[in-house]
């Protein structure tokens, strides 16, 4: 099984890195686990609502790039549907039951995913009404990857 998170932006902060790099430690048992960083498009403090289109249109280029055909795509969007850890476990399990072993998740910029990404995407999945930033979201996403599989492992790190 290949788990692939996308995010928008170079994580710079150690604390988030070095979360993340316990989790894909974790994960090496149950899977390959990568990150895959795309350059954010640079743009001034105040956009047009033309120009926010504009900067997720080029950096949705990117991402897209970045994703196979074969891949099944969550995309996280606050539109998403809401899913507790048990869920998604379940999901996670069922996908690979029926031969999706590719499986990537896209963490959009500050001004969040493309129409094109949306689109490309199997599923989006919401964390809740909270706007998180998403370097940290993709900490909250690693752990929670993390836990599904040991939910479906019947690992008692879940409770």
């Amino acid at each position: 099984m290949n788990i692939k998170i996308i995010g928008v932006g170079k994580l710079k902060e150690k604390y988030l890195k070095q979360g993340i790099a316990e989790y894909a430690k974790r994960l090496g048992k149950f899977c390959k686990f990568e990150i895959v960083e795309v350059p954010d498009e640079k743009a001034p403090e105040k956009l047009s609502a033309a120009e926010m289109e504009g900067v997720k249109e080029k950096e949705g280029e990117r991402i897209l790039a970045k994703i196979k055909d074969k891949e099944y795509v969550f995309a996280l969007a606050i539109e998403g549907k809401e899913r507790s850890s048990e869920e998604f476990a379940q999901e996670i399990a069922q996908l690979t039951t029926y031969g999706r072993s590719d499986i990537t998740f896209v963490i959009g910029g500050s001004l969040g995913l493309s129409p094109a990404v949306l689109k490309r995407a199997e599923t989006k999945i919401s964390f809740g009404k909270f706007t998180l930033p998403h370097q940290l979201m993709r900490l909250v996403l690693s752990e929670q990857i993390y836990r599904a599989f040991m939910i479906n492992n019947g690992s008692p790190y879940h409770k």
